[in-house]
């Protein structure tokens, strides 16, 4: 696997990889990666393209009192890892090469951003639009790899390459979770052993929310904001919308459960699918 940090080192090494005619596949992360992020590679190697992955703590997608400064840079495991998963080229830059002196441009998807992540996160997902348009211009590959755990980061992400003409192919993989329910995160490393053992609780309240929604029954998500409640959680928020726009869920439409929580001092997210219906 080769790593690069300059973008015109970047440009050429892309070429290569379509020297043979061969297809492009971005996994874009932040690095302190995981079996979920190596799921991403996988399912892009699947599709008989070229992997390109990149690494980049994007300081636009943090607020002011987030965790960017302790956010896990473990850039050495993250090496070992794409390398054993045969990934094809590592995209590593610096702060300065993605936002040099004078970069005064931000990228702003309204509508799927605007509730959720978005409300609790002012300017989130400007950082995220921001960036992923860039590593889209930057790597100009033909399809991109996203995990659905941040179910709203892939609709913002749809909705800009669909408004600004990007011309590739965005694909959301399932959320990989470990053995008791719980998503994989790059943030779970925060987690004490107590709060790790209570941290079920998310994927625990959303079944049960999805089973009694899917059922017909009411209540259901006062009832798992009752059981994060108990088991130590501060909720941002748990609702129910339309899978697509994130609004208020439609009969006859696929719809999605989602959820943001705090226990101790990390935050959480997770999200399961609900069956259309034809009541909401």
């Amino acid at each position: 696997m080769r790593i690069v940090h300059k973008l015109s080192d970047l440009r050429r090494a892309v070429a290569g990889l379509r020297g043979d005619g061969a297809a492009v596949a971005l996994v874009p992360t932040m690095g302190a990666l995981h079996a979920g992020h190596m799921a991403l590679v996988e399912a892009a190697q699947a599709s008989g393209a070229k992997v390109v992955a990149s690494i980049f703590v994007n300081p636009k997608q943090f607020g002011p009192t987030e965790d960017l400064a302790r956010y896990p840079r473990p850039a050495e495991a993250d090496t070992k890892l794409l390398t054993e998963h045969g990934c094809d080229l590592l995209w590593m830059p610096g702060v300065d090469e993605m936002y040099p002196a004078g970069f005064a441009t931000n990228v702003s998807v309204s509508g799927v951003s605007d509730g959720l992540d978005g409300a609790a996160r002012p300017g989130h997902f400007d950082g995220v639009a921001t960036v992923v348009a860039k590593l889209f211009n930057q790597v100009r590959p033909d399809a991109a790899y996203f995990g659905e755990k941040d179910f709203q980061q892939l609709a913002v992400i749809r909705r800009m390459v669909a408004d600004l003409d990007f011309g590739l192919e965005i694909v959301g993989v399932p959320t990989v979770r470990e053995s008791d329910g719980l998503a994989l995160s790059s943030r779970n490393a925060y987690l004490s052993a107590d709060e790790r053992a209570r941290a079920v609780a998310l994927p625990l309240a959303l079944t049960a929310a999805k089973r009694a929604t899917e059922a017909g029954e009411r209540g259901a998500i006062p009832a798992a904001m009752a059981s994060l409640a108990a088991a130590g959680f501060a909720i941002d928020y748990v609702e129910l919308v339309d899978a697509a726009t994130l609004g208020e869920p439609v009969p006859g439409r696929p719809r999605r459960l989602l959820a943001a929580a705090r226990i101790g001092t990390t935050r959480l997210i997770d999200n399961l699918p609900v069956a259309a219906s034809t009541n909401v």
